[in-house]
């Protein structure tokens, strides 16, 4: 499972067998901390990173849930009153969703240190959320098809523009709702990065039009579109920041416009109810220091939220991440907001997105 891909359905299973776990965990409370870090390499990061100097420090033992874990879950442990985890890493869609139910403790910002706090990018610190790391979309070309020297796409206005740069050319498909090319399309039209949101749905898809019949191809993950950059397949188009840096290392012929590049994060929340409150405000603040997202930044290529980390890392690696001052003064958050926001009939904007996606791309 993609761990950017949001509002995605759970099995039955899955939320019952953490419903389980917090029929046992909320009978008695430890004083421990079962947090969620989600799966792979991230969650390698995190028991480097976060967890370990944690328990180092604190002397807090901390139970590491290797697993992604969906809205639908936190729901159902929290309305069952069995909430199996303390600690959530989420996305900023989720982190929405669940605080408007009641379904989320607040941040307690009175324990962080000033310098930490005043670090952390204004975006990423919410009322119940705080986010670490700051991954970004960006437009991508095959610097052999646009070598140096010669005119090279840095915006999607070129991107759109088919005449001025011909090639093969791939964009993120809309079929997840949150994850499309929308604001990609806005920009290309003319809107300015800071008028974008409420996003004008009907203009986003007239932008599209003309750019369909120059689509090769609309990936759907990660991998997909590192495979379409590393075969060669495509020209230019869009990717995530992380990909492409990890084939342009490689020695691939790749490279990154940061310009217009749109961010998202990841963040931290806890459950209402976690039997071990306390410690999880104590856990997300410590993560959130400048040395431990510089630490995580060194094990994972995923930018630092805190502003302070750049102080403690290397220029060269500094300078390959979303958050670096001179990417992150061209680039464009996200609204998560706007894409959980539900209108009169009851569907959220990312749900419209989605149901006009898939009419749209078949026809």
């Amino acid at each position: 499972m993609n761990r950017r891909r949001f509002l995605q359905t759970t099995s039955a299973v899955a939320a019952g067998a953490l419903a389980c776990q917090g029929s046992r965990a909320t009978a008695q409370s430890t004083g421990e901390l079962r947090v969620a870090i989600n799966g792979g390499d991230y969650a390698k990061a995190c028991m480097e990173a976060f967890v370990k100097p944690f328990e180092a420090q604190t002397g807090i033992k901390v139970t590491p849930v290797a697993d992604q874990v969906m809205y639908t879950q936190i729901e159902l442990m929290v309305t069952s009153n069995n909430v199996a985890l303390d600690v959530i890493a989420a996305d900023p869609i989720t982190d929405i969703q669940a605080s408007t139910k009641g379904y989320l403790e607040k941040i307690d910002y009175s324990i962080y240190k000033k310098s930490e706090l005043d670090g952390l990018l204004d975006f990423v610190k919410t009322p119940y959320s705080v986010g670490t790391i700051v991954y970004a979309y960006c437009l991508f070309y095959n610097t052999e098809k646009f070598p140096a020297g010669k005119p090279q796409p840095a915006s999607w206005s070129d991107f759109w523009d088919v005449n001025k740069f011909p090639g093969v050319r791939t964009l993120v498909s809309g079929q997840y709702g949150v994850e499309g090319p929308w604001e990609e399309a806005l920009l290309a039209d003319g809107v300015p990065a800071d008028a974008l949101y409420p996003m004008d749905i009907d203009r986003i898809f007239a932008s599209l039009d003309k750019i369909k019949p120059h689509i090769r191809k609309w990936f759907a993950s990660g991998s997909e579109i590192q495979q379409l950059m590393h075969d060669q397949v495509a020209d230019l188009g869009q990717t995530y920041d992380g990909r492409a840096i990890l084939l342009a290392d490689q020695g691939d012929p790749i490279d990154i416009s940061r310009n217009q590049a749109k961010m998202n994060w990841d963040c931290w929340i806890i459950p209402k109810g976690a039997s071990n409150a306390s410690n999880a405000q104590r856990f997300i603040e410590f993560i959130t220091r400048a040395d431990r997202l510089a630490a995580f930044a060194k094990v994972i290529p995923y930018g630092p939220a805190n502003r302070n980390s750049y102080n403690l890392l290397p220029a060269k690696l500094a300078r390959k991440f979303a958050t670096h001052p001179d990417s992150i003064a061209s680039s464009v958050p996200i609204n998560p907001k706007w894409y959980a926001e539900v209108g009169s009939d009851g569907v959220s904007n990312s749900e419209r997105l989605t149901k006009r996606w898939n009419e749209w791309v078949l026809q």
